[in-house]
């Protein structure tokens, strides 16, 4: 038997929930571990520090995981080492490929970002008004430090170079035996490839009307998820439900609409598709029965970056014009 494929995992600026879709492979993920070689999976699994990273040779090892996007000067080192010491980087999930959730801090300022989290909140007892700081003296002899908050996030693939790319938030343990798999097997697509089924969620969504030959109807009137109950049995965007199925990689089998939630997108976009946010407004502009459909969508999503953009607004177009502008002000 070939010798066990090197693998890594690190988590960026993330939660560990793409980490936890490995876990939850349970059995299967015993019987992957016969070939592979856990050489590094830090800060969620083992307590490693940055040196132990820092002293493995220069492409050793052979499969590197990175969930989480680049917040703080800690994701940005950390990642670029990873990435020095392995043959193939994988972004994995969609903060690491898209910005995710947290991404969208991106559209407020740092003060108002640092004002909820430390300041106003409601849960928050900080009377002094007491900012955490990446460096700090105590009695005169204890040099304190932590990560520095970056003014933006970033892709993985903004800062080093990807080989790979999968969708999820977190990525569907199901899917994610399969990648196991085809990575085993060699059975890889060119590199800057996304490793996905290629289907859209409404290829695998049980509510199509196309699986029971039916003619799929203009949306004429505008809802949201707090608007009543969904039939079950329907389509969702039929029914008003902003859903982004007929867009979004499928991989994950339609989980939330299995449970009776439209899709956001966190699976990525669907191959041929370069801005995600862009081709959702498109697509939902297409599904509308008339203006009067426009007009509802719009006075009941009224903060359209954060409806369409949810999950890829760092990857987005919109936000490099962001930056741009940022650039030019400065």
């Amino acid at each position: 038997m070939a010798d066990k494929v090197k693998t890594a995992f690190l988590l960026a600026g993330g939660c560990a929930g793409c980490e936890m879709s490995v876990v939850d492979l349970s059995e299967a993920l015993v019987d992957a571990l016969e070939h592979l070689e856990i050489v590094f999976w830090a800060p969620t699994v083992a307590d490693v520090k940055y040196k132990d990273l820092e002293d493995m040779p220069d492409k050793s090892i052979d499969l590197a995981f990175v969930d989480g996007m680049i917040r703080n000067s800690e994701n940005l080192h950390t990642v670029k080492v990873l990435r020095q010491k392995s043959k193939v980087l994988v972004a994995f999930g969609a903060c690491a490929t898209l910005g995710g959730i947290a991404a969208m801090g991106d559209l407020h300022t740092k003060e108002e970002l640092f004002s909820q989290a430390y300041k106003t909140s409601f849960s928050t007892d900080n009377p002094d008004g007491v900012y955490p700081t990446p460096e700090y003296l105590l009695d005169g002899k204890y040099n304190l430090t932590i990560p520095t908050f970056l003014d933006n996030c970033s892709t993985i693939d903004q800062v080093v170079d990807v080989e790979y790319y999968v969708g999820g938030c977190p990525p569907h343990p199901s899917f994610v035996g399969k990648l196991v798999g085809a990575i085993l097997s060699g059975n890889l697509p060119p590199a800057g490839s996304w490793l996905t089924g290629g289907k859209a969620v409404c290829d695998v969504c049980k509510r199509n009307p196309a699986i029971t030959g039916q003619e799929r109807l203009p949306v004429g009137e505008i809802k949201r998820t707090i608007d009543g109950q969904p039939d079950q049995e329907k389509c969702l965007l039929q029914q008003g439900y902003m859903c982004f199925g007929p867009v979004t990689q499928g991989d994950c089998g339609g989980s939330c609409l299995n449970v009776n939630i439209p899709c956001r997108g966190c699976g990525g976009p669907i191959p041929g598709i370069k801005d995600f946010g862009a081709r959702c407004v498109s697509m939902l502009a297409a599904s509308m029965a008339n203006d009067e459909a426009a007009a509802q969508f719009i006075e009941k999503y009224n903060n359209m970056a954060k409806l369409v953009y949810r999950y890829s607004h760092t990857a987005s177009k919109l936000n490099h014009r962001i930056a741009e502008k940022k650039e030019n002000a400065a």
